[in-house]
C-alpha cells in the first residue's frame, strides 16, 4: 500500500490559506481604491502578499516567490510613505493581484507561468520602486524566503543554541501539537529540555483553555540558523519564541523573543527525534534582529567569562489569517476544512431523512391515534429535530457570494481594459449566504452579464460627458435574502436598452412578425431569444449570437428567474432570483383535480377562501379577483396546468395570493389544502427539460411523485396554452 504523501496535506492547505489572503488583499485593495488608505488598510496587503511569498519560498514555487517579492516591495514603499496609493497605483495593484492569484492557480495545478502575462505588469511595479529601496534590495545577495533572519555565520561546527517556546493558546486549538515540534528539533543535534512551570496556576485557578506551560531548549549541533527556524514556520503567531547561540563562551544577538529563563540543570530528555510535524500556517518573517537601532547590543568579544543570554523583545510574527482577514480585536474562530463530497453525502442523507420522517407522519395519521398519543408527542418531537438538523447542514453549505463577486471585479477590469472604457465597480450584499452549488452554478452566467453591462451597456465616455454622466461608468452588483430566497441585481447607469432598435434587428432576423405591437416588457424579452444579438461585428466579447438566451437557462436550471428593468438614457438592471438551497424547502401540500402539488411558503402571500361576489370577467376567458380595493389576475391551476377543464362554478376552493418580493402578483384557485412540509427537491432538467411554471419535483410520505409549482412563472407565463388569454398584471394598490 502506497504511503500518503505528508507534504501533499500541507501544500493542499498552503493553496486554500493562499485563497482567504487573495481575499484579504481583494479587501484591502478595495478600502485603497475608497480612500481609505490608513496604515492597517496597506498592512493588511502587505502581510497578505508577504505570507504567500512565504510559503511558496517553503515549497520552491520561485515564480510565486519572484512576483509576490516585487509586489510586496512595492506595498512596503506605501508603508514607509514614500509612494501615495493613488487611484492609478492602486489599478495597478489591482492587477497585480489578478497576475498573483493566476500564478497561484499555475503553481496549485503544476502548469508553467506565461512571462508575456507576467513581465509587463512586473515591470510597471518595478518603475515604482524608489532608489532608497533599489538599494537596501541591492544589499540582499541572496534572498532566502525560508529564513525570518539572517543565517548564522562560520562553518558548519557544533553550536550550543538557547531557545525559549511557549505556546499561545490558538496553537491548541488549530490542531498543532508541540511534541511534533520538540521531536522535529531533537533530530537535528542533541537536546535538552526544560520545562517553565513559572506561569502554572493552582489546580483551582487553572483555565483548560489558556496556555500556561513554556519550555527551554538547549540544543547542540552542526545546523544553521534557518533549518532551526523551520521548525517553527508554520506556527508563527501561535507562539511566543526567542532564539539565542552561545559559541565559544560569547553570547551572540538572539532572536527577538521573550527574555530568556534562568535554566536549572537540565535533566536528560529522551525525547523520540522521528517526528510528524504538522504545519498550518506560512511564515512571517520578523525584522532583522541585528540592527543596532533595535537596542541589541553587538556581541562583546572581549567577555571570557561564563555566557550570559542576551537581552531580548518580544517577536512580532502573525498569522497571516487572523491578521489579513480579521480585524485585529476579533479573536480567531476555530475551524476544520472538510471535503464537500463529505458535506453532499450528508445533505443526501438529511433529504431521505426528510422524506423517511414524512412516510413515518403519513402512517401515524392513517392509523387515527389521538393527538395526547405517545407516539404522536413523540413523532412532533422527531419532525422538530429533523427541521433542526436540516436547517444546520443547510448552514454548513451556505457561503458568503463575496469570493464569487471578487471574481467578477476582476472580469470587470479586463472587459473595461479591451473595450475602452473607464468602470467602477461597486458590489453590495458580499456577506448575503447562498447555497455553494449555487454560487458555483452563477459564475458563468454573472460573468456574461458583467461583460454585457461594459460592452453594451454602457455608453463611450465621450458619449456620456456629452449626457452630463461622469465619464467613468459604474456597474453595481448587489445580492439580498428577499422573501426566502436571494436576489441578485446586476446594474449599470448607461444609456438603457434601445428598443425600437431591438425591435428592428428581432424583425430583420425574423424573431418576430414586421410591425408587431409589443410592449416595453415584451420587447425587452427579446435579448433572451436564441441567436438575438445588437452587436453586427463579432469580437472577443460578443457578437456570435450566444449569450442572454444560455444566461436564462442556466438561471432556470437553478430554480431561478431573470427579469430586465431599463430607463432610457439612466441605465439597465437584471435581476436574478434564485432559492436559497437547492436541497430541500417548505413547501404547501395543495389539491388540484386529485393531483398533489407542492407550492413554496415563500411565495405564498395569503390564502383564502373562494367567493363568487370577488371575482370580475375580463373579456370572456380572464377572471380578476378583486381584494382591498385592488385587482389582480385570477387563474385556475388546474385549468392551466391541463388537469381538468373549467368548472361552471369553483365554490368551496381555496385561493393562493401568489407575491413575489412583497409585491401580489395574482391569485392561484386549488380544490384544496393538505399540510405545509418540508420537501426534498428532486430536480427534473435533466430529464423532462424546463415546464412553464414547474420548478421541480418531490417525494410525498406516501411515495407520491408530487410537481414543486413556480407559482411566479406561473403567471408571468398565463395563458399562453391555446385557447388562453395572458392576463394582465394589475397594481395591488
Amino acid at each position: 500500500m502506497t504511503t500518503p504523501d505528508p507534504m501533499a496535506e500541507i501544500r493542499a492547505s498552503f493553496f486554500v490559506e493562499c485563497e482567504e489572503l487573495m481575499e484579504a488583499l481583494q479587501d484591502g485593495l478595495t478600502m485603497l481604491d475608497g480612500g481609505d488608505a490608513d496604515d492597517e488598510t496597506v498592512n493588511i496587503c502587505f502581510r497578505a502578499v508577504h505570507s504567500m511569498k512565504g510559503g511558496a519560498g517553503a515549497f520552491g514555487l520561485d515564480d510565486l516567490v519572484r512576483f509576490s517579492h516585487r509586489y510586496e516591495t512595492v506595498l512596503d514603499e506605501v508603508r514607509a510613505g514614500r509612494l501615495e496609493p493613488g487611484h492609478d497605483v492602486v489599478l495597478l495593484f489591482m492587477r497585480a493581484a489578478d497576475i498573483l492569484s493566476d500564478i497561484v492557480h499555475y503553481s496549485r495545478d503544476g502548469l508553467p507561468v506565461d512571462p508575456d502575462k507576467v513581465e509587463p505588469t512586473l515591470r510597471e511595479l518595478e518603475a515604482l520602486i524608489s532608489d532608497e529601496a533599489e538599494e537596501e534590495e541591492a544589499e540582499v545577495t541572496d534572498f532566502q524566503p525560508m529564513t525570518l533572519a539572517l543565517p548564522f555565520g562560520g562553518p558548519p561546527a557544533d553550536r550550543v543554541v538557547r531557545i525559549r517556546f511557549a505556546p499561545e493558546p490558538d496553537l491548541f486549538t488549530s490542531g498543532n501539537e508541540p511534541v511534533h515540534l520538540l521531536r522535529a528539533l531533537a533530530a537535528l543535534g542533541e537536546m535538552q529540555i526544560t520545562p517553565d512551570l513559572s506561569e502554572v496556576p493552582t489546580l483551582d485557578a487553572l483555565d483548560p483553555e489558556a496556555a500556561c506551560l513554556a519550555w527551554e531548549i538547549v540544543l547542540t549541533t552542526n545546523r544553521d540558523r534557518a533549518e532551526i527556524e523551520e521548525t517553527f514556520e508554520f506556527v508563527e503567531g501561535l507562539c511566543k519564541l526567542s532564539i539565542c547561540e552561545e559559541q565559544s563562551g560569547l553570547s551572540l544577538p538572539c532572536l527577538p523573543g521573550l527574555p530568556p529563563l534562568a535554566m536549572p540543570p537540565a535533566p536528560d530528555a529522551g525525547v523520540s527525534p522521528s517526528a510528524e510535524v504538522r504545519p498550518r500556517l506560512t511564515l512571517t518573517a520578523p525584522p532583522d534582529c541585528s540592527d543596532p537601532e533595535e537596542g541589541t547590543p553587538p556581541p562583546d568579544t572581549a567577555k571570557t567569562h561564563a555566557p550570559q543570554p542576551a537581552p531580548a523583545t518580544p517577536i512580532a510574527v502573525e498569522s497571516p489569517v487572523a491578521t489579513a482577514a480579521r480585524p485585529a480585536t476579533t479573536p480567531p474562530k476555530a475551524t476544520v476544512r472538510v471535503d464537500l463530497d463529505r458535506i453532499e453525502r450528508l445533505v443526501n442523507l438529511v433529504g431521505e431523512l426528510v422524506i423517511n420522517q414524512a412516510m413515518l407522519s403519513q402512517s401515524v395519521a392513517q392509523a387515527g391515534l389521538p393527538t395526547n398519543s405517545p407516539v404522536v408527542q413523540g413523532l412532533e418531537d422527531f419532525m422538530q429535530l429533523t427541521r433542526d438538523i436540516q436547517d444546520s447542514v443547510m448552514m454548513i453549505r451556505a457561503q458568503p457570494v463575496k469570493s464569487l463577486f471578487q471574481r467578477l471585479a476582476r472580469i470587470v477590469r479586463d472587459t473595461s481594459a479591451a473595450v475602452g472604457k473607464p468602470v467602477r465597480f461597486v458590489t453590495r450584499g458580499e456577506a448575503t449566504e447562498v447555497d455553494k452549488t449555487v454560487i458555483e452554478r452563477l459564475a458563468d452566467p454573472l460573468t456574461h452579464m458583467i461583460r454585457n453591462a461594459v460592452d453594451h451597456g454602457l455608453e463611450r465616455p465621450e458619449a456620456r460627458l456629452a449626457a452630463g454622466k461622469p465619464s467613468e461608468g459604474c456597474i453595481t452588483l448587489s445580492a439580498a435574502h428577499r422573501s426566502g430566497r436571494v436576489v441578485i441585481e446586476v446594474m449599470d447607469d448607461g444609456g438603457g436598452i434601445d428598443r425600437p432598435r431591438v425591435q428592428a434587428i428581432a424583425e430583420e432576423r425574423g424573431l418576430i412578425d414586421p410591425g408587431q405591437a409589443m410592449t416595453d416588457a415584451e420587447i425587452d424579452a427579446l435579448l433572451f431569444m436564441p441567436g438575438f444579438s445588437t452587436v453586427k461585428q463579432v469580437s472577443n466579447l460578443s457578437g456570435r449570437g450566444v449569450g442572454m438566451d444560455v444566461v436564462r437557462k442556466s438561471i432556470q436550471d437553478l430554480g431561478g428567474r431573470v427579469s430586465i428593468s431599463s430607463s432610457p438614457g439612466k441605465g439597465t438592471c437584471f435581476s436574478i432570483s434564485l432559492p436559497l438551497t437547492l436541497a430541500v424547502l417548505d413547501g404547501m401540500v395543495v389539491d388540484v383535480a386529485g393531483e398533489a402539488l407542492v407550492v413554496p411558503i415563500g411565495a405564498i402571500a395569503e390564502t383564502m377562501a373562494y367567493r363568487e361576489q370577488d371575482i370580475r370577467s375580463v373579456g370572456p376567458r380572464t377572471r380578476v379577483l378583486h381584494i382591498r380595493d385592488s385587482f389582480v389576475p385570477l387563474l385556475d391551476l388546474g385549468v392551466e396546468l391541463g388537469f381538468r377543464p373549467a368548472k361552471e362554478s369553483n365554490a368551496g376552493s381555496v385561493v393562493l395570493l401568489v407575491a413575489n418580493e412583497g409585491e401580489t402578483l395574482g391569485a392561484l384557485i386549488v380544490d384544496a389544502i393538505h399540510e405545509q412540509r418540508q420537501v426534498v427537491i428532486k430536480g427534473l432538467q435533466q430529464g423532462y427539460g424546463n415546464a412553464p411554471g414547474i420548478a421541480a419535483a418531490t417525494i410525498l410520505g406516501d411515495g407520491q411523485v408530487a410537481l414543486i409549482l413556480d407559482p411566479v412563472d406561473m403567471m408571468a407565463k398565463a395563458g399562453t396554452r391555446p385557447g388562453q388569454t395572458q392576463p394582465a398584471l394589475a397594481p395591488t394598490g
